[in-house]
C-alpha cells in the first residue's frame, strides 16, 4: 500500500493551523530569515553593549590636547570600526572580542586624527606648555604676558622660546603635483646622466694610461704640480733644480699628454 506523505505533512492541526507553515523563519522567530537573525542578533547586541567603550575612547582622545576634530567625528569612526568587529568576530568568548574591538576602535580614531590634524604628539605637547604658561601669567598679571615674561616663566631664553613656538606649528602638506615644476631648480638633479658618467670614466682611464707612460721625472712633475698643487719654486726646491728647468719639464709633460689624449679630448 502506497502512502502519500506530502498529504500528512500538510495536514492541519487541531486548531486549524498547518503543521509546517510554508514561510516560517528560524525556530522561535517566525517571519525572519536565518541571515537576518545572524546579523540582528549578536552583532546588534554587541554594538549596544560596547557603545560606552566607544564613547569613553572618543572623549579620552579628544581631551589629549590635540584639537581640531570634534568628538562626534571620533565616535562615528569608532562606531564604524565596532560594527565591522561585531560582524567579523566569530569567537565564542566576549573577553577576546572586547580586547579586539578596543584595539580596532582606538586605531580607527587615531587614524582619523592623523588624517585631519597635521600636528605631531610632540608639537601638541609644546603647544600645551605655551598655552598653560600664558594662561598662568594672564591670571597672575591680569593682562597678556609679553614674550620676555613667557620665556622667563618657562625658563627659556628668547631664542629658545622662538624655537619652541616654531616647533609647535602644525605641518603643512601640499600635493606634489601642485608644488612640482620642471623650471624649478629645487627639483633639478645634479647627478650626471649615464652617458656623461661613461664618457668621464673612459677619459679618466685614458688620462691615467697617458700619465703612466711618461718618464718617472715627468710623472713627478705632474704629481707635484696638479695633485700636490705646489708652485714652480717649491717644485724646484723638491727636485733640486732651477725654476726654468721645472718650467721646461712641465711643458714637456703637458706636450706628451696632449699628444696621447688628442683623440679623446683637448683637456690641457
Amino acid at each position: 500500500m502506497i502512502h502519500d506523505h506530502s498529504l500528512l505533512a500538510r495536514a492541519p492541526r487541531a486548531d486549524g493551523s498547518p503543521d509546517n507553515p510554508p514561510h516560517s523563519g528560524a525556530p522561535g522567530r517566525p517571519g525572519l530569515s536565518a541571515a537576518a537573525l545572524a546579523y540582528g542578533g549578536d552583532a546588534t547586541d554587541r554594538l549596544r553593549r560596547f557603545m560606552p567603550m566607544v564613547r569613553r575612547l572618543a572623549w579620552h582622545l579628544h581631551g589629549s590636547g590635540r584639537g581640531g576634530i570634534e568628538v562626534e567625528d571620533l565616535m562615528q569612526a569608532g562606531l564604524v570600526a565596532l560594527t565591522e568587529c561585531a560582524q567579523r568576530h566569530v569567537g565564542p568568548g566576549e573577553d577576546g572580542f572586547a580586547a579586539y574591538a578596543k584595539l580596532r576602535v582606538r586605531g580607527a580614531m587615531v587614524d582619523l586624527i592623523r588624517r585631519h590634524v597635521p600636528l605631531s604628539r610632540g608639537a601638541a605637547e609644546r603647544r600645551r606648555q605655551l598655552r598653560e604658561a600664558r594662561d598662568t601669567l594672564r591670571t597672575a598679571l591680569g593682562r597678556e604676558a609679553d614674550e620676555g615674561e613667557v620665556a622667563t616663566a618657562l625658563g627659556l631664553s628668547r631664542a629658545a622660546l622662538e624655537d619652541l613656538r616654531s616647533a609647535a606649528e602644525p605641518l603643512h602638506f601640499e600635493p606634489l603635483d601642485a608644488a612640482y615644476s620642471d623650471d624649478n631648480m629645487a627639483f633639478a638633479d645634479s647627478t650626471p646622466d649615464s652617458l656623461t658618467q661613461l664618457e668621464d670614466a673612459e677619459l679618466r682611464g685614458q688620462l691615467i694610461a697617458a700619465i703612466t707612460a711618461l718618464p718617472e721625472r715627468l710623472q713627478t712633475i705632474v704629481q707635484l704640480y696638479f695633485v700636490e698643487e705646489l708652485n714652480l719654486a717649491e717644485i724646484a726646491g723638491v727636485l733640486g733644480v732651477s725654476i726654468p728647468r721645472v718650467h721646461q719639464l712641465k711643458a714637456q709633460a703637458l706636450e706628451r699628454l696632449r699628444g696621447a689624449l688628442a683623440e679623446a679630448a683637448d683637456i690641457l
